[in-house]
């Protein structure tokens, strides 16, 4: 957990770096659809004993810091921590990306693109035992600016996986990577 702080306090010092960077900070709910091939009918089936899908909220905040900057687009990194629960189990994401950004278009749309990486921490339900593995997003967006400093998200689409805990964690059937679709909408406050 410190870790997640020492990075976020790097991300904002570095922000003093250049006069052109910008940065973005989001707090937005999140939906996501998370799935599996494989029913899982143990005690520590993550999406619960026989599902095979189910539907989590809960809440994604983080920033992103646009370094580069060309003429058509801007590059920089996205740091961000996903906080969900559905079915009575929890995952916790946190991940650490490229992140991609459009200038302004027709009617200042900003779309966006980004691939992250990191930390899926999962606990199943009716259980304080958890698991922590890789997990990797692709996430798409659109943003459109209401004023300087502050950006409707309009939404944000992403699909990536990650390996849950499940009855395999304890010798049980063994049970593919989940697949998570996430959809988020809400505002980003951006520091110029």
């Amino acid at each position: 957990m410190k870790l997640r702080f020492l990075a976020v306090a790097a991300l904002l010092a570095a922000s003093a770096l250049t006069a052109r960077a910008q940065i973005g900070l989001y707090f937005n709910p999140v939906v996501s659809r998370i799935s599996n091939s494989t029913a899982d009918t143990g005690p520590f089936a993550f999406l619960g004993s026989g599902d095979k899908s189910q539907i989590f909220g809960g809440v994604d905040f983080g920033g992103y810091y646009d370094f580069v900057h060309y003429a058509k687009f801007d590059i920089g990194a996205d740091m961000r921590d996903t906080i969900q629960h559905g079915n009575n189990a929890s995952i916790n994401s946190f991940l650490v990306g490229l992140h991609l950004e459009a200038k302004p278009m027709a009617h200042s749309l900003k779309p966006y693109a980004q691939f992250s990486v990191g930390d899926g921490r999962t606990r199943a339900p009716a259980s304080t035992v958890h698991v922590n593995k890789l997990e990797y997003v692709f996430s798409a967006g659109v943003d459109r600016p209401l004023n300087r400093h502050v950006d409707w998200r309009i939404l944000e689409v992403g699909y990536g996986s990650v390996t849950t805990i499940s009855s395999n964690t304890y010798g049980g059937e063994k049970i593919p990577a989940a697949r998570l679709l996430n959809f988020s909408t809400g505002f980003v406050f951006r520091i110029p």
